[in-house]
């Protein structure tokens, strides 16, 4: 080994460290800020086999090792015999893994094939027998909590979404009663950015399983308020980071639902009410910069380290 690969090879996994450590942090922090897993708790963790879900197994499990409390994973992919899927890779990479884990097949893709137009998104009916399938599962395999893998960038581009098209600040909750009232589902990645998980899951070598074998045609709507919001980001740094405080910092009373704040009853005798239109009239709003650790080395694709060894 020459002298300047080991020095690449030092450098990459400071990197790598320096970005799980960041992963893991954000991640036992939305756990305990949200109450997300209990002492006696048994979570399915929802394995799609895309760079999120292999992080957060990666990282639940990681957590389990050091948590206060005791609680059990079991991984579960849903087979929903897309052409071209590759059904060994998951069994093989979770044995690897020694978790205990559950393939569920269910021939979803031609059911949306038979009822979705041609050329028409077949993401919606698709989301939705999978999720009804996921939540009989997890009443099967007595799991207690239910834990997907969105991250912050999921949450925000879903509060533009409902904002944009449909006219409601609703984002995508870090822990919620699924629709069906049976189960609680969590999401451990809620504070996590996805620009650290695309460099996690390169890093790590993931066997990543393409999300479009279905053919279906991509979620304009979602897809371009992405591109907006990255836009943002390459133009003023550290915006996205404050859109996503916003998100825990409401004011109803400087918002317009009357049926979360009481505007009916204010009189002169109600006095100031959060800061009343102080800052309104301000020409620049105070701006939070970039910090340094949030700045990660840029990764060399051609140096991945071993999934199975680290």
């Amino acid at each position: 080994m020459t002298e300047q690969t080991q020095e690449l090879t030092k450098a990459q996994q400071y990197n790598f460290n320096k970005l799980q450590k960041r992963i893991r942090r954000n991640t036992g922090q939305a756990i305990a800020d949200f109450n997300m897993i209990e002492d006696g708790d048994r979570i399915m963790v929802c394995l799609s086999g895309g760079k999120d879900s292999f992080t957060m197994l990666e990282i639940l499990m990681s957590l389990q090792k050091s948590a206060p409390i005791s609680f059990s994973l079991i991984a579960v992919n849903l087979d929903q015999k897309q052409p071209g899927f590759p059904e060994h890779i998951l069994p093989e990479y979770l044995a690897s893994l020694g978790v205990e884990y559950k393939i569920v097949e269910e021939d979803t893709y031609s059911i949306v094939q038979d009822k979705v137009p041609e050329g028409k998104t077949t993401c919606s009916l698709c989301s939705r027998l999978r999720r009804g399938i996921l939540y009989r599962t997890a009443k099967e395999l007595g799991a207690t909590k239910i834990a997907l893998g969105h991250h912050r960038d999921d949450i925000i581009e879903t509060l533009f979404l409902n904002m944009f098209y449909g006219g409601k600040m609703k984002g995508m909750p870090p822990k919620l009663v699924s629709d069906n009232g049976e189960h609680v589902v969590i999401r451990p990645l809620a504070y996590c950015r996805e620009k650290d998980i695309i460099k996690y899951a390169d890093m790590r070598g993931y066997p990543i399983i393409p999300c479009n074998l279905c053919g279906s045609q991509p979620n304009m709507q979602r897809q371009n308020i992405k591109q907006m919001l990255n836009a943002w980001d390459k133009q003023f740094p550290g915006r996205i980071e404050s859109m996503f405080r916003a998100m825990q910092n409401v004011v109803p009373s400087h918002l317009a639902d009357f049926e979360l704040f009481d505007f009916k009853s204010i009189d002169r005798d109600s006095g100031v009410i959060n800061g009343g239109d102080i800052g309104f009239d301000k020409e620049e709003m105070p701006i939070q910069q970039v910090e340094d650790e949030d700045l990660v080395m840029e990764f060399d694709p051609s140096l991945k380290l071993d999934v199975t060894n680290i």
